[in-house]
């Protein structure tokens, strides 16, 4: 079983930044990407940003150019930069390990860090 500790959300002003980590333990198996979604109120979960085990990224396009994603192969972790922030940013992220064993694929969720973008 995998475990996904998130870190790093909170309150910030339009136009501030924030960064979040998100760090994996338990029974993790070959990696095959890493990533962030975001659910905002009343809207459906949503992909911000992945990042494969090859280092290839993709971006929402509506934080392209403002977030940036990364990832330590070594550590397990990935992280999300977060810049010129929106209030249409807020939203609960969750960070997303998928990974596999032979033909198994398992899809692992973190619990869910709040950020808000308000003045």
């Amino acid at each position: 079983q995998v475990q996904l500790v998130e870190s790093g959300g909170g309150l910030v002003q339009p136009g501030g930044s924030l960064r979040l980590s998100c760090a994996a333990s338990g029974s993790i198996f070959s990696i095959t990407r890493m990533g962030w979604y975001r659910q905002a109120p009343g809207k459906q979960r949503e992909l911000v940003a992945v990042i494969t085990s090859g280092g290839s990224t993709n971006y929402a396009d509506s934080v392209k150019g403002r977030f940036t994603i990364s990832r330590d192969n070594a550590k397990n972790t990935v992280t999300l930069q977060m810049n010129s922030l929106k209030p249409e940013d807020t939203a609960v992220y969750y960070c997303n390990l998928v990974s596999s064993r032979g033909p198994t694929v398992y899809d692992s969720w973190g619990q869910g860090t709040q950020v808000t973008v308000s003045s």
